[in-house]
């Protein structure tokens, strides 16, 4: 069994070595001791978002923190493909559901999108809170697949501003895929997956983030499905249509439908 696992907001101290001593205190010690009932002699996991694993012995716990000693560390590389989840806002926290199943398969961003047709709404007042949710949801998600890196989850995006993030991405010379999950599509998802991966990713990482690393982008949209002027908005920024199966899939399914697709074409799958 595996163990359990922690997220370090501050990461290790500098030139932590096994053998050495790690306080988890905090919101996460609090939970590690009280939620999760961490007791002393108990192996953890310590993950710093960013890569690193200390696997450690806990050697004393308090009310709302522990003591463990580091046994090893082990880092993960980064990703040499980055896959971005674009999620519509949905009702009946579906797009969280996506954006849960997604993070334990792989994802390393999550774009929440207000898309036309979202019939959840996060008006500029509550734009941050509504983030905020996501991001603990995909921190736990984190700690229940004991993942070492943690997805970045950015601010909402309109129709107008992902397709401008397109076209500044592509501006700055970056390989990447957008790729819309579109029932009307002609192209199956997988053949458009290929053809980009076996062109090396003709397109950088998202701006700002690893440039120079291919990202696949998978937009998708809310339960009424993406208008016709969007889909044309975001073709016109390089985006394309592509189709996940003849089956009409639920906006909380359709994102880590496509992303285990895509990992498995990449190869990741077996990483």
């Amino acid at each position: 069994m595996s163990n359990q696992a922690f997220l370090l907001d501050d990461g290790l101290p500098a030139g932590t070595a096994p053998g050495d001593v790690v306080v988890l205190d905090g919101a996460e010690g609090h939970h590690a001791v009280t939620v999760k009932r961490v007791r002393t002699g108990e192996a953890i996991d310590l993950l710093d978002g960013r890569g690193t694993r200390a696997g450690c012995t806990v050697q004393s716990t308090g009310k709302a923190c522990l003591t463990a000693r580091v046994d090893r560390i082990t880092h993960d590389p980064a990703p040499a493909l980055r896959l971005v989840l674009v999620q519509a806002l949905a009702k009946g926290d579906r797009d969280l559901q996506a954006v849960e199943a997604a993070v334990e398969l792989g994802v390393d961003e999550v774009i929440p999108w207000q898309a036309d047709r979202s019939v959840v709404r996060w008006p500029e007042a509550k734009a941050e809170k509504g983030r905020a949710k996501w991001a603990a949801t995909v921190r736990a998600a984190v700690k229940q697949s004991r993942r070492t890196r943690l997805p970045e989850v950015h601010g909402v995006l309109t129709t107008g501003q992902l397709a401008a993030r397109l076209d500044r991405a592509a501006g700055e010379g970056a390989r990447q895929l957008p790729l819309i999950l579109h029932e009307q599509a002609t192209e199956p998802l997988s053949a458009v997956v290929r053809d980009f991966l076996h062109d090396g990713g003709s397109g950088a990482g998202t701006a700002g983030q690893d440039a120079g690393v291919p990202a696949i982008l998978l937009i998708v949209g809310p339960e009424g499905g993406i208008a016709d002027p969007e889909v044309e908005r975001l073709a016109a920024a390089g985006a394309r249509t592509a189709l996940l199966g003849h089956h009409v899939l639920r906006a909380s399914t359709a994102g880590p439908a496509a992303l285990v697709l895509a990992r498995h074409l990449a190869g990741l799958l077996d990483a």
